[in-house]
């Protein structure tokens, strides 16, 4: 049996992956899946984020540990997850299998306009500094992240930041974390699957195909799904994960 461990990214939890978990058991069911959530997020909100990714690294292994998970492990992470998969790798890559990273973008292969489109800048300050209900924040970031109009979703999205807040503290911190991070010029010495979205809104494709030419590791691009491509194609994005591993 192999094990996946999901990461997510800014200020999500391991209940944004919603529908996917159970497409992706379908396309794997021989597979163990487990979502953790980072420091500051999810089940684990109460806790202050760490200024840097590494120190989340840590936390992931120390939860992996109180479960008494053993590794190898596969990690699918996005965002700010894929940094800390991509760290992970570097730092202990003894315990993993592979890891496929999801509309990711990391210092130095991409610069920060292609990091974080600049159309979305205004929106993002709106949201920050001036304070916004838990509705205009989830459908601002469901704007920006899914290219399909997902509102079925919206809900629980509301449901969960209402259960689970994110403090500005803690997404400021985890946004200097990824602001900070730099990942190694080296290829990972773990199996690596890039994947991406064409149309991404928020995180340039760029940056996904910089890495895949830097890495010389394969990348799989979908045409039409925004950055949350768990969500606007779930079944299309464990498809390519059963074939990559077959």
């Amino acid at each position: 049996m192999t094990t996946w461990i999901l990461l997510r990214g800014l200020a999500r939890e391991s209940g944004h992956w919603g529908a996917f978990i159970a497409q992706f058991q379908q396309a794997m069911p021989q597979a163990r899946v487990l979502a953790l959530d980072l420091p500051g997020n999810g089940a684990l909100h109460a806790l202050t984020s760490p200024w840097c990714v590494a120190d989340m690294v840590e936390q992931a292994r120390a939860q992996l540990a109180l479960r008494q998970v053993e590794p190898p492990y596969h990690l699918l992470a996005m965002s700010l997850g894929a940094m800390v998969a991509v760290a992970w790798s570097h730092a202990h890559p003894h315990e993993l299998a592979s890891q496929a990273l999801i509309n990711t973008s990391m210092r130095p292969f991409n610069p920060v306009y292609q990091r974080l489109r600049p159309a979305n800048y205004a929106a993002l300050l709106r949201l920050a500094l001036l304070g916004a209900t838990a509705d205009d924040w989830e459908r601002s970031v469901l704007r920006l992240t899914s290219n399909l109009g997902r509102d079925d979703v919206l809900a629980q999205w509301i449901q969960m930041r209402s259960q689970h807040p994110v403090s500005r503290a803690n997404a400021l911190r985890q946004l200097v974390a990824a602001a900070r991070f730099r990942a190694p010029l080296a290829r990972p010495p773990t199996p690596t699957l890039l994947l991406a979205s064409e149309r991404d809104q928020l995180v340039a494709v760029a940056c996904s195909k910089a890495m895949a030419r830097h890495w010389h590791c394969e990348l799989r691009v979908h045409a039409t799904s925004g950055h949350d491509l768990p969500l606007d194609d779930g079944p299309w994005l464990a498809a390519q994960l059963a074939e990559w591993l077959g």
